[in-house]
């Protein structure tokens, strides 16, 4: 081929190479910068998410006081009302005002008295409550659970630990549990004592009970026979009752759910004052296993 018809080509060849290199340079400073704007917008969306939830919690909090504001507005429009009431009154002659004030002030007091009682009841509870588990072990802790609720006590039992799996009849691991749990009943002589017995939802299938509503009444009654036989608990404070399935504490479509609703409770029920000396005839601390 000629000389001159070469050289354009050659130029021209050139040409396409340099552009194209030109052409990947910047695909690859424009790719970096997509990824860096990627990265940007990710954060971004991210802090927008955290801003979100702030403002969520910031805007219940809101909704928390208003409530609050609205309710004090309410009581504060009362006592006015009440106040315009008995001045209205008194400028006819019907009304004393110092009486007024008197009465206001024993109502600031009895307000104050119930606050008072309440501080008092929730501190009785939480003692008690360290009472009748101080002499329970970790281990037994897991399985048993004491509440204070207005006064009564609820001890409940899980079925794991009180009896053979699917039967009524008490399992050897539970004596132990049960003798301390005895000594609880035994020391507060006074009181009436209920044993309850509950099961989650799944049939029971044997020949000598018909379903958990029988099911859990003989556990109940189990229990009642044990504390009495074994323990030489009065039976006359004693009662054994069955809820069967129809008392959960828990969800029955799980398999936790059911295991806590699987529960025999046993329910103390002292008198008003024998509640509030609970303190002084708190059974001795006895050493945990």
């Amino acid at each position: 081929m000629p000389i001159k018809k070469i050289l354009p080509i050659t130029i021209l060849l050139g040409g396409i190479v340099m552009s194209s290199c030109v052409s990947n340079k910047k695909y690859l400073a424009l790719e970096t910068q997509h990824k860096d704007l990627a990265a940007l917008y990710q954060v971004g969306q991210t802090n927008l998410a955290e801003s979100r939830a702030q403002v969520k919690s910031l805007e219940d909090q809101l909704a928390y006081e208003r409530k609050n504001n609205t309710a004090l507005k309410e009581a504060y429009m009362k006592l006015q009302t009440s106040l315009d009431k008995s001045i209205s009154q008194n400028s006819q002659g019907n009304v004393n005002i110092s009486k007024l004030v008197d009465e206001i002030n024993a109502s600031n007091k009895y307000i104050q008295h119930l606050v008072n009682t309440k501080n008092k009841s929730d501190s009785l509870n939480m003692v008690l409550t360290n009472n009748l588990t101080r002499s329970l072990s970790r281990e037994e802790l897991k399985d048993v659970d004491v509440q204070v609720l207005k006064g009564v006590v609820y001890i409940s039992l899980s079925d794991n630990m009180l009896y053979k799996s699917g039967s009524y009849e008490i399992s050897p691991k539970a004596d132990e549990t049960l003798s301390k749990i005895a000594k609880i009943i035994q020391d507060y002589k006074d009181y009436d004592v209920l044993i309850e017995g509950n099961t989650d939802t799944d049939p029971i299938s044997k020949p000598n009970i018909r379903d958990n509503w029988d099911l859990s009444a003989l556990r109940a009654s189990s229990v009642v026979q044990a504390l009495v036989k074994n323990y030489g608990v009065n039976p006359n404070r004693l009662t054994a009752g069955g809820r069967g399935e129809f008392n959960p504490i828990a969800d029955n479509t799980t398999l936790s759910g059911k295991a806590r609703n699987r529960r025999t409770q046993i329910i103390i029920t002292p008198k008003l004052d024998q509640f509030m000396d609970l303190i002084d005839k708190a059974p001795e601390d006895n050493s945990i296993n």
